[in-house]
C-alpha cells in the first residue's frame, strides 16, 4: 500500500533530523538480505550508536536537498539502505564491511564523511583502518615501549649482581664442603 503524503514528510523529517545528528552514513545495497540478518546487523550497530534505516531513494534524495546537499541518487543502486553513526566515523563502515563479507547480499555502496560524498573503495579503505581503541593502545604501547626497554636494562643490572652474589656464595660453601 502506498504511503501518504503525510506519512512521506514525516519519514523526511526523520531523515532531515538523522542527516543533522550523524558522524557519518555509510549507504548499503540490501536486496537479498534476509529479515534475520537485517536484524542481526541493526543489533551491532546498535552497540556502537549507529543505525540503519530503509527508504526509498527519492525519499533520501528530497530529505539531502532539503538539508541543502548536492545528492546523485543514481549512486544508490537496487534496494537501499542508510547507516547513520552518530559517536564514531569509521565504526558504522567497520560493521557494514565485517558484515558484508559474511553476508555477500549486504553491498556497500558509498558513503557520506566530512561533508563529502565517498565512493565504495574509501568507504571499503576506511573500514579497514584500525579502530580509535586499537589506534590510542598503540600509541600507548609506543610511548611506554622506551620506558619500559629502560627499566628492563636498570633491572638486568641488579639481577646480574643478585646472579653474581649468589654464585660467590655458592663457591664459598662448595669451599667450606671440601675443607
Amino acid at each position: 500500500m502506498p504511503k501518504t503524503k503525510e506519512q512521506k514528510q514525516k519519514i523526511i523529517s526523520e531523515l532531515k533530523d538523522k542527516i543533522a545528528k550523524q558522524k557519518a552514513m555509510v549507504f548499503v545495497g540490501i536486496a537479498g538480505l534476509k529479515v534475520n540478518d537485517l536484524f542481526d546487523l541493526r543489533k551491532r550497530l546498535k552497540k556502537v550508536n549507529a543505525s540503519l534505516v530503509v527508504v526509498k531513494k527519492t525519499l533520501i534524495d528530497l530529505a539531502f536537498k532539503e538539508q541543502g546537499i548536492e545528492f546523485n541518487k543514481k549512486l544508490l543502486e537496487g534496494q537501499p539502505a542508510v547507516i547513520f553513526g552518530f559517536e564514531d566515523e569509521i565504526s558504522p563502515a567497520k560493521i557494514a564491511h565485517q558484515f558484508s563479507l559474511k553476508n555477500e547480499n549486504l553491498k556497500i555502496l558509498g558513503g557520506y564523511f566530512d561533508s563529502e560524498f565517498k565512493k565504495k573503495e574509501e568507504v571499503i579503505a576506511l573500514a579497514q583502518l584500525p579502530s580509535k581503541q586499537e589506534l590510542l593502545s598503540r600509541l600507548v604501547g609506543s610511548v611506554l615501549s622506551p620506558m619500559s626497554g629502560l627499566l628492563n636494562v636498570l633491572q638486568g643490572n641488579i639481577r646480574n649482581l643478585i646472579y653474581v652474589l649468589k654464585r660467590i656464595e655458592e663457591i664459598k660453601r662448595t669451599a667450606q664442603a671440601i675443607r
